[in-house]
């Protein structure tokens, strides 16, 4: 079982230069978010105070985790998964379940860890473009930050490496590894766009489907062989992870460009970057449709074509409302929340292919 991400930002378009506005530095906003906590109304009940604290630290927790990358992983998981039982449904086993959800989980703490580690590195960055993140924020101190990550590291691995064999347990740490330097200096890897890009792409396109398809044949009794629809699934994925990567910062555009960090979007301008993206995803959805009808006994024709070309619709409505509103900032944040969902809609089909 492998990890996924999807919170990874691109290559140079996360270079910082020398400016640094100090009124917003690390220390000011762990201050700042501390003063505002002891303002609050204090409950006299150790045990209300108690209950208070272990709430907040679960909502900073769960912020910490990225809920949108979480449903990301669930949905891609499921998808390969129910896909390679299709395949092979005279072969389940339901006593097979346990060992899936702590695959499951796996994945997980491998998503949390890389997500994690971006924001321990990215905080003076979030402190302009994503306050609400809970490092940014002061929610989470660094030392917790590092307690969690390396907690959900250790977790995952030791998941993996119990129940998944050596390859598996290999591949998974190399996706960790991929997250680490594309967050960490000395290399931080995510300062430059290919380097970015590939990690983006190996992660979310290849280690999580090859990884979940190979795991689960594996655990039916099968060797590993790829069929039609994971081997399109897995390229389709693949380019829409780059797709994802450089309309993240298109809702940070404003920030950036205020604060000195120089981004894709800042530099080629959000629309050209929006419709960079597009051109990408419509290529996905022609091949998509192109590949139901030249390999109509490998997919299911009707869904897959059909789908896609209702998927490319929607593509194509959502960016005509981006740019009658004139690509503001409401607009970018709906269209970008959008490219999720037809991510989203992609793992949905895939059984059905």
């Amino acid at each position: 079982m492998l990890l996924s991400t999807s919170n990874l930002s691109v290559g140079s378009c996360r270079r910082v230069v020398p400016f640094k506005a100090p009124s917003l530095s690390r220390r000011h906003v762990v201050v700042r978010a501390a003063a505002g906590a002891s303002s609050l109304p204090q409950d006299n009940s150790s045990g209300a105070s108690l209950g208070g604290r272990v709430a907040a630290f679960a909502d900073a927790f769960w912020k910490f985790l990225r809920p949108h990358t979480i449903r990301g992983t669930v949905l891609g998981t499921s998808a390969v998964t129910a896909r390679a039982l299709i395949e092979n449904s005279h072969l389940i086993d339901w006593t097979l379940l346990p060992k899936a959800l702590m695959g499951l989980l796996a994945l997980l703490c491998g998503n949390g860890y890389i997500v994690g580690i971006n924001q321990i590195y990215d905080v003076d960055i979030d402190i302009v473009n994503k306050p609400f993140l809970p490092v940014a924020a002061g929610e989470l101190s660094p030392g917790m930050a590092w307690v969690l990550v390396l907690s959900l590291a250790a977790t995952g691995v030791g998941i993996v490496a119990r129940n998944f064999g050596s390859l598996i347990t290999g591949l998974y740490s190399f996706g960790l590894f991929l997250g680490t330097v594309y967050s960490i200096p000395p290399l931080r890897l995510k300062r430059f766009a290919i380097p970015a890009f590939m990690i983006i792409a190996t992660v979310r396109g290849f280690l999580l489907n090859f990884g979940v398809y190979y795991a689960t044949r594996a655990a039916l009794g099968l060797p590993f062989q790829w069929s039609p629809a994971i081997m399109f699934i897995t390229t389709f994925v693949t380019v829409f992870a780059v797709v994802i990567a450089i309309t993240k910062d298109l809702p940070d555009v404003e920030g950036d460009k205020a604060n000195g960090i120089e981004t894709f979007a800042t530099r080629m301008g959000v629309r050209n970057v929006s419709l960079l993206a597009v051109g990408l995803l419509l290529s996905n959805y022609i091949g998509a449709i192109y590949a139901a009808t030249a390999y109509s006994t490998s997919f299911n024709v009707h869904v897959m074509a059909g789908a896609h070309a209702v998927l490319g619709l929607v593509l194509l409505f959502r960016t005509w409302k981006l740019d009658a509103a004139q690509y503001s900032k409401d607009a970018i944040l709906s269209f970008y929340r959008w490219v999720w969902n037809l991510f989203y809609s992609e793992y949905a089909l895939l059984p059905f292919l």
